[in-house]
């Protein structure tokens, strides 16, 4: 039986025929990190039977550096903000404004925003942590931080990025910044994690992402009341406010004392900076 015809079907041609060259290209790519081979297509049993436990020993770690960190805020935004810059006091500030409110400043690790809201709450006598993640060119992990770990793939730091945390503040990034957002909104629109607070900062910047977010309700890709799920707002003390209300209060989270790491098992907690 011949397949109807499909006039704006592309047709197979040599053109577009794999070639042998491109086959060891890829595998060549593929052999450059061993760890592209995850979503490279169809495997080994062996091999993905490797990936699955390194994806484990990668959640194992992110779980036992970040049991003992307390209450935590994940502050999200670009690597690439530079010292000084409006955005990057902005973070700054952020980072101190949860280290008053008793919240573990927890951001990627690296430079830019991330710095920022590490330095702030380290400055003010906060816990800071960072999430670090391999990458073939090294991200730095930046001076502020009193605990860190570095995991393997992005989707496992994303969940501990995710997990230890009662709101999130997102800055001024790219493409991975977005993805954060947007995956962290996922997962409250579908009920996997609690309706916690996302606190959009820097107006000029995600100005025309609102009007879309906005757009995708008007047109019926998400629901009407999703785009309040985003409090968009430039100023610090709002911020915070918000924060208070939707987090503090709402999740009745008060001041006490930490559970203690058991030496036993190698664990280790997250004391507060005295500078």
């Amino acid at each position: 039986m011949t397949p109807p015809d499909c006039p704006e079907c592309p047709r197979p041609t040599r053109q577009h025929a794999i070639s042998e060259e491109a086959i060891r290209e890829e595998e060549r790519f593929e052999l450059e990190d061993p760890d592209r081979g995850l979503l490279a297509g169809p495997r080994s049993r062996l091999r993905d039977l490797a990936t699955i436990v390194r994806v484990g020993v990668d959640l194992l770690r992110g779980f036992r550096s970040l049991h003992f960190a307390g209450p935590a805020v994940t502050v999200f935004g670009s690597a690439r903000t530079e010292p000084g810059t409006t955005y990057y006091e902005m973070a700054r500030s952020i980072g101190a404004a949860l280290a008053e409110l008793g919240f573990t400043t927890l951001t990627g690790g690296g430079p830019g925003i991330m710095e920022a809201a590490n330095r702030g709450a380290h400055e003010a006598g906060g816990r800071s942590v960072g999430v670090n993640i391999e990458l073939p060119f090294e991200q730095h992990l930046n001076p502020y931080v009193d605990r860190s770990v570095t995991m393997r793939y992005f989707f496992t730091r994303k969940t501990i990025l995710v997990k230890y945390s009662y709101a999130f503040v997102v800055l001024p990034g790219g493409a991975g910044t977005m993805d954060e957002m947007f995956e962290t909104m996922t997962l409250i629109q579908t009920g996997k994690i609690r309706n916690f607070p996302i606190i959009l900062m820097g107006k000029d910047y995600w100005q025309p992402l609102m009007d879309f977010v906005y757009h995708m309700a008007e047109a019926g890709m998400i629901s009407p009341a999703d785009p309040d799920l985003i409090f968009f707002t430039d100023d610090v003390a709002d911020a915070v406010a918000h924060l208070q209300r939707h987090a503090v209060r709402q999740f009745g989270l008060r001041r006490q004392k930490m559970p203690k790491p058991h030496v036993i098992f190698g664990e280790k907690g997250v004391a507060k900076h005295h500078g």
